[in-house]
């Protein structure tokens, strides 16, 4: 990084709303002096995680193809009720590609590892006092923890097994909720060859204090689905913000009135998954197609970007609301609709008429 000098557009924060922008101006705007500066040991994030296909456009799936290590085309989800096979395409994106891209697209361009101690509109303060100048700054450094809004959480544990034997799970299983003993709450496996899963337990709460019985319950899964012999590796636990409601207004302004940001720091994950990426690509790709890079003009674009799209969701912050308070036979309630209508839920592309079947199955 040039300190004291102008590097352009600045962007703070190495998870994937970060790189992705980073790496669609890489790509589409080479010519733009860019900075990534990234707080962690590596850029990407924390995990690898499962991508639906659902609602990307053609320009997405091409920013996020470098990094898929594996695709299907379908996936399976387990009812206490039936098995079911979901014509519903999905991606597995790692980490360690996301880490690898920003390397070989901003070789002399990134910075890890560095603590950023505030953003300006046009400016990142280090610590010491040493900052790094501008045109303009993106605050992509994930989510903040103080708040306006009421706010659920997804809790997540993962485990990546190998086992002696083949696991024959050939699809990704979206969702399991046969081993529920209560709660909301199912289990995600990702098979990454023939003998290796990635098993994931996934609890929808409203309290941040939660999660931290996940290792057990996925040891408890892996032996009552009769895998032996596995060698587990350490198991990883995040929680993701999920918005119920509050003055989203009032949000935006934490952290810097006049500040752009991106990601969940920025109100930008899916209304339902919490995930961060789907909304990454999109303004990833909304960035190359800003022409002036000032810290203002870049505030307001995604101001009013996160604006609109707080608007459009509301909807699947009533269905939050409705999973938390009747738990898991809702949960399963939803994902018994037909796959048709699961796609278009999860691209965000629903109908008056979708609306009104999904909130009749939930009992609401």
């Amino acid at each position: 990084m040039r300190r004291g000098k102008n590097c352009g557009l600045l962007i703070a924060g190495g998870g994937v709303a970060g790189c992705f922008a980073a790496l669609a101006m890489a790509r589409l705007r080479p010519e733009a002096a860019m900075v990534l500066v990234g707080e962690e040991v590596r850029f990407g994030g924390g995990s690898g995680m499962l991508v639906l296909d659902a609602g990307l456009s053609a320009e997405e799936r091409d920013l996020l193809r470098p990094v898929v290590a594996r695709s299907w085309d379908a996936c399976y989800v387990a009812l206490p009720s039936r098995s079911r096979k979901l014509k519903l395409a999905s991606h597995l994106v790692t980490t360690e590609a996301i880490h690898q891209a920003v390397a070989d697209a901003l070789p002399d361009r990134c910075a890890r590892n560095a603590k950023v101690v505030a953003i300006r509109d046009d400016s990142l303060l280090l610590p010491g006092g040493e900052s790094i100048a501008g045109t303009g700054a993106l605050d992509a450094r994930g989510w903040a923890q103080q708040t306006t809004l009421e706010i659920a959480w997804r809790h997540r544990t993962a485990r990546t097994c190998r086992f002696a034997d083949p696991h024959r799970v050939d699809l990704p299983v979206l969702a399991d909720l046969t081993l529920e003993t209560g709660g909301c709450g199912h289990f995600t496996c990702i098979p990454i060859d023939g003998h290796t899963l990635r098993i994931e337990r996934i609890d929808y709460s409203r309290s941040s204090e939660g999660g931290a019985d996940g290792p057990d319950r996925i040891e408890d899964y892996v032996g009552r689905r009769r895998w032996h012999d596995g060698e587990p590796r350490k198991a990883e636990s995040s929680s993701r913000p999920i918005a119920l409601g509050g003055d989203f207004a009032a949000y935006w302004r934490i952290g810097g009135a006049r500040v752009a940001k991106l990601g969940a720091r920025g109100g930008f994950s899916h209304p339902f998954t919490g995930s961060a990426l789907p909304d990454a690509l999109r303004t990833g790709l909304a960035l190359t197609r800003q022409s002036d890079l000032s810290g203002a003009a870049l505030h307001d674009l995604f101001e009013a970007e996160a604006a609109a799209l707080w608007k459009r969701r509301e909807y699947y912050r009533g269905v939050n609301r409705l999973l938390l308070d009747r738990g898991a036979p809702a949960l399963a309630a939803l994902y018994d609709l037909d796959s048709s209508l699961l796609e278009r839920f999860f691209a965000e592309q629903l109908g008056l008429f979708d609306r009104r079947k999904i909130l009749a199955a939930l009992g609401g």
